[in-house]
């Protein structure tokens, strides 16, 4: 018989043990409750004093959640807990800051695939990672397909969960920053005069000035001054980050804005 270490999880199902195969040390609890579900706070932070991210647990055995919670909060993460996917979408999470979604397979009502396929009908970004102790090749493959980060069955380690949590989480965060800087690149191409919206889909296309110029019915000096105040405004310094902004936003697919 194992002897339980003081420190190490036990949860109310002593099946549930097998979930994590190393040592986990029990955290403070703080948590504030709500109708919906519990939010616990971290024990541990990173050096600039912020959190790693917010992970959303939903699972429908107690035992479980309490056992996960803990050992997230020990690494770092902030913690909300969900008995069920309706609650989770009762209670849409807060996608400001990073975050992912722990979710299992199968739970009483919608089940995890369910949830996942409703969150993409909202337009929810956040990473799922599937953890489950049911798992099967067709489950998986459909999970995976619909943009689920990572597929794990139990028992699995605490290494190989928060592994799959930290890259959910990167990858949450890489998502948001890429999303903050098209949002800050529409907003700048959005102060372009019609005149300089004009030169900056040609010069973006490749043509030179004497041609825009041609195109334009105006001079070569008038096009280099608003070339000029076109990459004030756009805040770049060189043609290929302005190609580089006109190609993320998807300018260069579309019709040329001159006549």
């Amino acid at each position: 018989m194992r002897t339980i270490v003081s420190g190490d999880i036990v949860p109310r199902d002593r099946s549930m043990c097998a979930v994590f195969s190393d040592r986990v040390h029990v955290a403070e609890r703080r948590t504030v409750r709500g109708t919906m579900c519990r939010v616990s706070s971290p024990l541990v932070t990173s050096q600039e004093g912020e959190l790693p991210g917010r992970v959303h647990v939903v699972d429908d055995d107690a035992s479980f959640r309490t056992a996960v919670e803990r050992r997230l909060k020990n690494a770092g993460y902030e913690v909300a807990t969900y008995p069920s996917a309706q609650q989770l979408l009762d209670d849409l999470p807060d996608e400001s800051s990073p975050g992912c979604i722990l979710l299992d397979v199968r739970i009483p009502g919608l089940s995890g695939p369910d949830l996942q396929a409703r969150l993409i009908d909202l337009g929810s970004t956040l990473p799922i990672v599937f953890l489950t102790g049911h798992a099967d090749t067709q489950t998986t493959v459909q999970t995976i397909k619909a943009g689920a980060q990572d597929f794990l069955t139990k028992p699995v380690s605490s290494e190989q969960l928060l592994g799959a949590i930290e890259r959910a989480i990167a990858f949450h965060q890489a998502r948001r920053d890429q999303r903050g800087e098209l949002d800050r690149s529409r907003s700048l191409l959005g102060l372009l005069t019609p005149r300089e919206r004009q030169v900056f889909d040609l010069v973006v296309r490749g043509k030179i000035n004497k041609q825009i110029a041609t195109q334009l019915g105006t001079t070569v000096r008038t096009i280099k001054a608003h070339r000029h105040r076109v990459m004030e405004k756009m805040k770049v310094q060189s043609l290929a980050e302005l190609v580089s902004i006109a190609e993320r936003l998807g300018v260069l697919h579309a019709p040329e804005t001159a006549k």
